[in-house]
């Protein structure tokens, strides 16, 4: 047992996990949410709008319906989880790798807002000037568009990290609460409210969740000020 807020090494064990799998989860879905943020911000199409709805249902259904829909794409039988297995001899189901695909799945929308908002904040008239200076459309992004959206696109990616190591829902209904591989912080914590006198363990690891959500959340407001500066100098 841990006296006071001392952890043990399987609680240490719990927060490893769990930076893990934000960190994973969080370098997975960058690419992809700002592939998102540059076509929502950039590109006008039809279904633009039903494309953003689609992205942004994460945050409105219930975790457990993101979780299980999540089930049925990774299970051994469904277009995903038979891809995998017949491609690769893997599985996600019960390991840490689909812990970090539920977090990312429901990082995605946060990250691409805030990625969204740092890009329609570049002015036009830049990367407009960039092009009739014979910049191609590549490298108007490149040395543009990139450039000046990196601090809002950081912003974002510290945000998709904060909610993923905050992931509970989506997570035990899609990969379990399997102790030392799939038990990050919100499982441990749900699982230690089930025992009598684990009370300080509550307290131990709620605390530490709350401290790396604050410095997540901190992070990314400076970033965000930081994005918002600079484009006001420009």
């Amino acid at each position: 047992m841990a006296d006071g807020f001392v952890l043990t090494p399987a609680e240490w064990g719990i927060v490893g996990l769990s930076l893990r799998v934000g960190a994973v989860a969080m370098l997975i879905t960058l690419p992809i949410a700002f592939g998102f943020a540059w076509l929502l911000a950039r590109v006008r199409f039809p279904g633009r709008i039903l494309v953003d709805a689609v992205i942004h249902l994460p945050l409105v259904v219930p975790p457990v319906v993101t979780g299980w829909l999540l089930l049925l794409a990774f299970a051994p039988n469904g277009p995903v989880g038979a891809w995998l297995q017949s491609w690769f001899g893997v599985s996600v189901l019960f390991r840490w790798t689909g812990a970090a695909i539920a977090a990312g799945v429901m990082a995605l929308p946060l990250m691409v807002r805030a990625m969204r908002l740092s890009i329609e904040a570049v002015d036009a008239r830049l990367e407009s000037a960039a092009r009739t200076l014979g910049a191609g459309p590549w490298r108007v992004f490149w040395t543009v568009t990139l450039p000046l959206s990196v601090p809002g696109v950081l912003a974002g990616a510290v945000l998709g990290f904060a909610r993923s190591i905050g992931e509970f829902g989506a997570t035990i209904t899609f990969v379990s609460n399997v102790p030392g591989e799939t038990q990050t912080l919100p499982l441990a914590i749900y699982s230690a409210l089930q025992q009598p006198g684990a009370e300080m363990l509550v307290w131990r690891l709620s605390a530490i969740s709350v401290a790396l959500s604050l410095i997540a959340l901190v992070a990314s407001e400076l970033l965000t000020r930081r994005a918002g500066r600079g484009l006001h100098v420009l």
